[in-house]
């Protein structure tokens, strides 16, 4: 299976446009509705979601999540039942007092993301990397879930 992540443009919000972003937002919710299966956690649920990836291989499931800005120590991976949560925190910057900010498009805040694994998986070589803003996480399949070559044989 592959999956293609939906790439949402962030559009400023408007007093005198209130009535696009109401159109904005019943849009988005008609194009998230056939994706819903695959995430446990809506996206708007939260101050802000980032990106992920999830991929397998024969051996592997793979979770990538671009976490720009956050801290190792303020994420949280746990895996239980078959559900892989993933949560964080991007903190804001203090601000001095003599500053004025002209224009703040960055998103901060907690979130939390779960992804039901279609596969049992080796809990206890579950290994995650965090390196450069890039959260990597393989989960390595249980041997009972890897897929099997059966030899036919002739008579």
């Amino acid at each position: 299976m592959k999956l293609i992540r939906l790439h949402q443009p962030v559009l400023t919000q408007w007093p005198d446009l209130g009535g696009f972003a109401d159109l904005r937002n019943e849009i988005d919710r008609l194009f998230a509705a056939p994706f819903a299966g695959l995430t446990d956690t809506p996206r708007f649920a939260s101050g802000w979601s980032p990106a992920f990836d999830v991929y397998e291989n024969k051996d592997n499931f793979t979770v990538v999540a671009e976490l720009p800005g956050v801290k190792k120590e303020d994420i949280a991976i746990s895996l239980h039942e078959g559900r892989l949560s993933i949560s964080g925190e991007r903190k804001r910057e203090e601000e001095s007092e003599n500053t004025e900010v002209y224009r703040s498009e960055r998103t901060f805040g907690r979130f939390q993301r779960t992804f039901t694994l279609p596969a049992a998986v080796t809990a206890e070589k579950v290994n995650a990397k965090f390196t450069d803003g890039v959260l990597t996480i393989t989960l390595p399949k249980a041997e009972e879930a890897k897929p099997k070559q059966i030899d036919v044989t002739v008579n």
